[in-house]
């Protein structure tokens, strides 16, 4: 990893990238709606739908949860976010 991540325990403090190969957002799914991109939390693995998605799901699930770092879910696409610390890697 590069970029900022010196600066967030929670990326730190990672022991592994958690990956997905479910490529829905399951909450747009319930209630028959569309997503742009994905994100997987890095603390339990869930994979929802991105801020530039109409429901921000993932942005709801770090409210409700509060699970800061998530990860792209999108094939070829390799960073990190800290909803907490406002950091961004790559990787």
């Amino acid at each position: 990893m590069e970029n900022n991540m010196e600066s967030c325990k929670h990326i730190l403090g990672l022991a592994a990238i958690k990956k997905t190969t479910d490529y829905v957002c399951e909450e747009c799914r319930k209630v028959g709606a569309r997503w742009l991109h994905l994100r997987t939390c890095q603390t339990c693995g869930t994979t929802l739908c991105c801020d530039d998605s109409p429901n921000q799901h993932m942005t709801k699930h770090f409210h409700a949860t509060q699970h800061p770092v998530i990860t792209s879910a999108e094939p070829g696409e390799r960073w990190i976010w800290c909803n907490e610390d406002q950091v961004f890697a790559s990787y």
